[in-house]
């Protein structure tokens, strides 16, 4: 019986959520979707080149990004910053980027006084180029996310998985069961942290409590 009130209670709610569950959009893949088209057919607007950058920039933020798909992120947000800019511009940031580069390459650690000057002087110059805000976390990891060699060209397999790059780190599955507040909590995460613990107290209670009356008729005693 406490097997089975276990199984039910841990594998049950873990098949139910799988069987409730859609795949759904970060709001940055649907804006993403909408702009791609345009970008592969090289009549993208300026605001949708910017659009491009902002949003591989959040994939690029996240915890865990594949090596391969970063290759691919990291050529679409030097392409689109590039694409960007203006003549003058072009050959500015080339250069501030190869200086930063370098920068990166020899410094020990990343408390560096003068690397953190040449990162605090690419994102003041790019921050606005790509349509952010100073205070937005983003533009934090821009600095690194970005590489000289990869901007005149948005190469062809690259631009070919991006798609698919953007899907897998911005699709998510939700349902009513993620989605509900519960005491402060999603409801899946109150279940599986908080009500399975109070669960396995209780059939640890049931098991003595049966236990001690199964001993009594028995007649044992400890």
């Amino acid at each position: 019986m406490l097997v089975v009130i276990w199984a039910v209670a841990v594998f049950g709610f873990q098949i139910f959520l799988r069987v409730v569950e859609k795949p759904t959009p970060e709001a940055a893949l649907i804006q993403f979707e909408e702009v791609w088209n345009n970008i592969k057919s090289g009549e993208a607007s300026v605001a949708e080149y910017q659009t491009l950058a902002q949003t591989s920039l959040s994939v690029l933020g996240k915890i865990f990004v594949a090596a391969d798909d970063k290759v691919a992120l990291n050529n679409a947000l030097s392409w689109s910053v590039y694409q960007l800019c203006d003549s003058a511009q072009k050959v500015n940031l080339y250069n501030e980027l190869v200086q930063f580069e370098k920068i990166k390459s020899e410094i020990t650690q990343i408390f560096d006084p003068i690397y953190l000057e040449a990162k605090s002087n690419l994102i003041s110059s790019i921050a606005p180029i790509i349509g952010l805000g100073l205070n937005d976390v983003r533009v934090k990891i821009m600095p690194v996310e970005l590489y000289a060699a990869q901007m005149n060209v948005f190469e062809a397999a690259n631009m070919e998985k991006l798609p698919a790059v953007m899907s897998k780190y911005m699709t998510h599955n939700q349902s009513f069961l993620t989605d509900t507040q519960f005491l402060g909590f999603p409801f899946h995460y109150f279940y599986t942290a908080v009500f399975l613990l109070i669960l396995f107290v209780f059939l640890c209670w049931l098991y003595c409590v049966r236990v001690d009356r199964r001993n009594k008729i028995l007649n044992i005693q400890e």
